[in-house]
Protein backbone atom coordinates (compact mmCIF):
# COMPACT_ATOMS: atom_id res chain seq x y z
CA UNK A 1 0.00 0.00 0.00
CA UNK A 2 2.73 2.29 1.17
CA UNK A 3 4.47 1.88 -2.41
CA UNK A 4 1.12 2.19 -4.69
CA UNK A 5 0.94 5.83 -2.44
CA UNK A 6 4.03 6.91 -3.00
CA UNK A 7 4.19 6.06 -6.70
CA UNK A 8 0.79 8.11 -7.38
CA UNK A 9 2.87 10.87 -5.06
CA UNK A 10 5.49 10.70 -7.22
CA UNK A 11 3.36 10.66 -10.55
CA UNK A 12 1.59 13.83 -9.12
CA UNK A 13 5.30 15.73 -8.84
CA UNK A 14 4.83 16.26 -5.12
CA UNK A 15 8.48 15.18 -4.04
CA UNK A 16 10.33 17.34 -6.86
CA UNK A 17 7.88 19.87 -5.57
CA UNK A 18 8.72 19.18 -2.18
CA UNK A 19 12.19 18.82 -2.71
CA UNK A 20 12.09 22.66 -4.10
CA UNK A 21 9.96 24.18 -1.14
CA UNK A 22 12.65 22.45 1.47
CA UNK A 23 15.81 23.62 -1.01
CA UNK A 24 14.21 27.21 -0.93
CA UNK A 25 14.10 27.19 2.41
CA UNK A 26 17.45 25.59 2.88
CA UNK A 27 18.77 28.83 0.84
CA UNK A 28 17.21 31.72 2.62
CA UNK A 29 17.66 30.14 6.12
CA UNK A 30 22.30 29.53 4.98
CA UNK A 31 21.96 33.23 3.07
CA UNK A 32 20.51 34.86 6.01
CA UNK A 33 22.90 33.53 8.87
CA UNK A 34 25.80 33.13 6.35
CA UNK A 35 25.40 37.22 6.20
CA UNK A 36 25.37 37.62 9.72
CA UNK A 37 28.46 35.22 10.19
CA UNK A 38 32.10 36.13 10.61
CA UNK A 39 32.95 33.00 9.00
CA UNK A 40 32.24 33.48 5.02
CA UNK A 41 33.13 29.82 4.34
CA UNK A 42 29.86 28.10 5.57
CA UNK A 43 27.87 27.83 8.93
CA UNK A 44 30.04 26.79 11.88
CA UNK A 45 28.40 24.18 15.13
CA UNK A 46 26.65 26.96 17.06
CA UNK A 47 24.95 28.84 13.43
CA UNK A 48 23.63 25.08 12.41
CA UNK A 49 21.97 24.85 15.64
CA UNK A 50 20.46 28.36 14.97
CA UNK A 51 19.79 27.43 11.17
CA UNK A 52 18.00 24.24 12.05
CA UNK A 53 15.56 25.89 14.73
CA UNK A 54 14.92 28.40 11.76
CA UNK A 55 14.50 25.47 9.21
CA UNK A 56 12.15 23.71 10.98
CA UNK A 57 10.28 26.89 11.78
CA UNK A 58 9.62 27.41 7.92
CA UNK A 59 8.89 23.89 7.05
CA UNK A 60 6.06 23.78 9.88
CA UNK A 61 4.84 27.22 8.66
CA UNK A 62 5.03 26.32 5.20
CA UNK A 63 4.02 22.36 4.99
CA UNK A 64 0.66 20.88 5.98
CA UNK A 65 0.51 18.96 8.59
CA UNK A 66 1.73 18.46 12.37
CA UNK A 67 4.65 20.55 13.94
CA UNK A 68 7.96 18.48 14.01
CA UNK A 69 10.60 19.02 16.63
CA UNK A 70 14.08 19.33 15.71
CA UNK A 71 16.75 16.81 16.54
CA UNK A 72 18.70 17.37 19.71
CA UNK A 73 22.21 19.11 19.62
CA UNK A 74 23.94 16.01 20.25
CA UNK A 75 22.18 14.15 17.01
CA UNK A 76 23.00 17.67 15.31
CA UNK A 77 26.76 17.55 16.40
CA UNK A 78 27.21 13.87 15.35
CA UNK A 79 25.41 14.69 11.61
CA UNK A 80 27.25 17.89 11.17
CA UNK A 81 30.79 15.91 11.77
CA UNK A 82 29.14 13.08 9.23
CA UNK A 83 28.23 15.79 6.53
CA UNK A 84 31.16 17.93 6.79
CA UNK A 85 32.97 16.60 3.91
CA UNK A 86 36.27 18.79 3.68
CA UNK A 87 36.50 18.66 7.79
CA UNK A 88 36.94 22.25 8.20
CA UNK A 89 34.66 22.09 11.18
CA UNK A 90 31.84 24.06 8.96
CA UNK A 91 28.99 23.14 6.37
CA UNK A 92 29.09 24.77 3.13
CA UNK A 93 26.20 25.39 1.05
CA UNK A 94 25.53 22.14 -0.83
CA UNK A 95 26.53 20.66 2.50
CA UNK A 96 23.80 22.35 4.62
CA UNK A 97 21.86 21.41 2.00
CA UNK A 98 22.56 17.68 2.00
CA UNK A 99 22.12 17.79 5.52
CA UNK A 100 18.83 19.03 6.43
CA UNK A 101 17.17 16.88 2.98
CA UNK A 102 18.70 13.98 5.48
CA UNK A 103 17.34 15.99 8.72
CA UNK A 104 13.69 16.55 7.56
CA UNK A 105 13.18 13.31 5.46
CA UNK A 106 11.54 11.49 7.63
CA UNK A 107 9.29 14.16 8.83
CA UNK A 108 7.71 15.17 5.29
CA UNK A 109 7.14 11.76 4.44
CA UNK A 110 4.97 11.62 7.72
CA UNK A 111 3.71 14.94 6.14
CA UNK A 112 3.04 13.26 2.49
CA UNK A 113 1.33 10.16 4.15
CA UNK A 114 -0.92 12.14 6.17
CA UNK A 115 -2.07 14.84 3.19
CA UNK A 116 -2.33 11.83 0.39
CA UNK A 117 -4.94 10.50 2.81
CA UNK A 118 -6.61 13.23 3.41
CA UNK A 119 -6.50 14.57 -0.04
CA UNK A 120 -7.35 10.97 -1.89
CA UNK A 121 -8.23 8.37 0.45
CA UNK A 122 -10.64 10.17 2.63
CA UNK A 123 -13.06 11.46 -0.05
CA UNK A 124 -13.42 8.40 -1.77
CA UNK A 125 -14.46 6.51 1.09
CA UNK A 126 -16.78 9.13 2.02
CA UNK A 127 -18.48 8.54 -1.71
CA UNK A 128 -18.84 4.54 -0.69
CA UNK A 129 -19.96 5.23 2.39
CA UNK A 130 -22.91 7.90 1.14
CA UNK A 131 -24.20 4.89 -0.23
CA UNK A 132 -24.25 2.49 2.33
CA UNK A 133 -25.78 5.62 4.87
CA UNK A 134 -28.45 6.56 2.56
CA UNK A 135 -29.96 2.74 3.87
CA UNK A 136 -30.11 3.19 7.58
CA UNK A 137 -33.12 4.34 9.11
CA UNK A 138 -33.89 7.88 10.14
CA UNK A 139 -30.29 9.06 8.83
CA UNK A 140 -30.61 7.68 5.29
CA UNK A 141 -33.27 10.63 4.44
CA UNK A 142 -30.76 13.30 5.41
CA UNK A 143 -27.60 11.88 3.53
CA UNK A 144 -29.39 11.62 0.81
CA UNK A 145 -30.17 15.32 1.06
CA UNK A 146 -26.70 16.31 1.56
CA UNK A 147 -24.92 16.77 -1.87
CA UNK A 148 -21.58 14.55 -2.63
CA UNK A 149 -18.94 17.20 -2.49
CA UNK A 150 -20.74 18.62 1.34
CA UNK A 151 -21.06 14.83 2.56
CA UNK A 152 -17.45 14.08 1.31
CA UNK A 153 -16.01 17.49 2.81
CA UNK A 154 -17.62 16.62 6.15
CA UNK A 155 -16.13 13.35 6.65
CA UNK A 156 -12.45 14.28 4.96
CA UNK A 157 -13.10 17.01 7.76
CA UNK A 158 -13.42 14.06 10.35
CA UNK A 159 -10.42 12.55 9.46
CA UNK A 160 -8.05 15.42 9.35
CA UNK A 161 -9.62 15.65 12.81
CA UNK A 162 -9.03 12.46 13.73
CA UNK A 163 -5.38 12.73 12.50
CA UNK A 164 -4.87 15.73 14.70
CA UNK A 165 -6.23 14.30 17.91
CA UNK A 166 -3.93 10.58 17.13
CA UNK A 167 -0.98 12.96 17.01
CA UNK A 168 -2.07 14.39 20.89
CA UNK A 169 -1.93 11.03 22.10
CA UNK A 170 1.76 10.27 20.63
Amino acid sequence: MGQVLSAIQDKLQGRQWRERQVRKITDKVFDRLKDDSKDSQGLAFDQLYIAVLCVYNDINKHLPGPHHDPPSKEKLNSMMKEYDINLNGLLEREEFAEFIRKLTKDSLAAISLKLMIALVVAPAIALMTKRATERVPHVGPVVQRLPNSVYASLVTLGVVLLQKDGEDCV
